[in-house]
């Protein structure tokens, strides 16, 4: 089976576009790739990884988070900003959740095993969903630690935030100054429980494998250091690797930047053990 750019039904009823590819030597264990803060499926490497891991025998999934930014028509561009303002960190947990319910449609979960691997918020958005009963484990890549952090202003920053009703983010890739809607901060508040990564790695009971680069200029190695501590988990550091683990966008290699091939090769041989 190999289908990329079909459409799945997310948060709000909202499209976005799904791939997934199973190879003839289906090994029987699936991983399903969750994209980070301003990223999408297709970014850099990420297809580079999808084939890596087809050509071991692995099936793979990667999936457009529906308020990322993209569309189904420009999917490598961040054209619906309005989209991208109204985006939070429930609707990310509530895609995830469908993305599952959308593989159970195209392959028979019973005679598989489905394996999360998240990079940076996509990893903590991952850990969020560990505790359904149809994931089998969890990978993270240079994750976040925690939600509330990204919420850490001063007062007067989240007073001017509720006054204007947005604030914007610049994107130093694309020179873009993102919308953020104030209503993200109050879905994380109202939320907040169900969005406590440290909660879900405190009562996670599959096995996780968390990974972390110690030159992570957008995450720091701290946050690593806490989801291992939570889940009394060993960090594996990558020296030397910076947050993408080497990617870029675009990417023009034909070949995995090494630090990310190194993550490939570990996220091969935990999931095998499995």
């Amino acid at each position: 089976m190999k289908v990329f750019n079909e459409k799945y039904l997310g948060s709000e009823n909202r499209e976005a576009l799904i791939d997934i590819e199973i190879p003839a030597n289906f090994n029987r264990k699936v991983l399903v790739f969750v994209h980070g803060y301003m990223g999408f499926k297709d970014w850099g490497p990420w297809n580079l990884m999808q084939n890596y891991f087809v050509d071991k025998g692995f099936g793979f999934c990667k999936f457009n988070m529906t308020h990322n930014g993209t569309t189904p028509e420009n999917q490598l561009e961040f054209i619906d900003l309005e989209a991208f303002g109204n985006n939070c960190y429930s609707y990310e947990q509530k895609d995830l959740l469908h993305v599952i319910d959308w593989l159970e449609e195209k392959i028979d979960l019973s005679t598989c095993t489905l394996h999360l691997v998240g990079h940076s918020r996509g990893g903590g958005i991952a850990m969020l969903c560990s505790g359904d009963s149809r994931v089998t484990s969890v990978t993270t890549l240079a994750a976040i630690s925690s939600i509330e952090k990204r919420f850490e202003f001063d007062k007067e920053v989240i007073e001017e935030w509720e006054r204007t009703g947005v604030r914007y983010v610049r994107n130093s890739r694309t020179n873009q100054d993102l919308p953020h809607y104030f209503s993200q901060y109050q879905d994380f508040q109202y939320n907040k429980e169900n969005l406590s990564i440290r909660k879900a790695c405190e009562s996670n009971s599959i096995p996780l494998l968390i990974i972390h680069g110690d030159k992570d200029e957008s995450v720091s190695i701290a946050e690593g250091i806490d989801l291992a501590s939570w889940s009394k988990n060993k960090l594996y550091i990558i020296k030397d690797a910076s947050h993408t683990f080497g990617g870029t966008h675009p990417y023009e290699s034909k070949e995995l930047p090494p630090h990310l091939n190194e993550c490939c090769e570990t996220i091969c041989e935990f999931v095998r053990n499995l």
